[in-house]
């Protein structure tokens, strides 16, 4: 990465990183991801080739506000997300007008153009064949699928069913215990990154 895009993704996670919501308060449900992790995790995701640059398709299955798509929609050609919860979805907006304006001033790099965000389960076939006439990219061709560690379970089962093999899964706030998903082969030399972020890979 160029020093103006790590200084635009470092601001970026630190704008969002200031509002994250945890296990506790009356939003406790809501566990938001923290952008720096995934910042310090890049390096090596691109080096690795887990993301190549303006190339690789991404689908968050539960993007909340949409901080993780707007994150990675510097380093990807497509980044799409999924959230249950309308209210939620509602704040990207604003948040991204706010983030906008401070990115501006300081002369960085403002998010692409690529963000497609939607509201629905991310289970649903339906809503899955309107992303696919919304952004030309269906389940089967996404290469890298992301979730928090909620309802993972699910969605390793749906993955394993309809996404194509090599494609990675990476599911956020594991540690010591990985889970193992059938259909899946844990990338055991990147996982857990920053003792977080686990890799599974579609074997078939």
């Amino acid at each position: 990465m160029d020093q103006r895009l790590k200084k635009s993704l470092a601001n970026v996670a630190e704008f969002y990183d200031r509002r994250k919501v945890g296990a506790v308060g009356p939003l406790g449900f809501r566990r938001s991801t923290d952008l720096m992790t995934l910042l310090a995790c890049v390096d090596r995701l691109i080096g690795e080739e887990i993301i190549k640059p303006d190339e690789t398709s991404f689908l968050d299955l539960g993007c909340a506000d949409g901080r993780v798509n707007l994150f990675f929609s510097y380093l990807v050609k497509l980044s799409v997300g999924i959230e249950l919860d309308e209210w939620t979805l509602e704040e990207y907006d604003p948040l991204r007008g706010e983030l906008e304006n401070t990115l501006q001033q300081k002369g960085l790099l403002s998010p692409p153009a690529n963000i497609f965000l939607f509201h629905g389960d991310s289970t649903d076939k339906t809503l899955h064949d309107s992303i696919t006439r919304k952004t030309g990219t269906g389940i089967e061709s996404f290469d890298l699928f992301y979730t928090y560690l909620i309802m993972h379970e699910e969605f390793a089962e749906m993955l394993a069913e309809r996404a194509k093999k090599g494609s990675i899964f990476m599911v956020y706030g594991l540690n010591k215990i990985l889970p193992k998903y059938p259909g899946f082969r844990l990338l055991q030399n990147l996982s857990p990154m920053e003792g977080i972020l686990a890799l599974y890979q579609k074997e078939a």
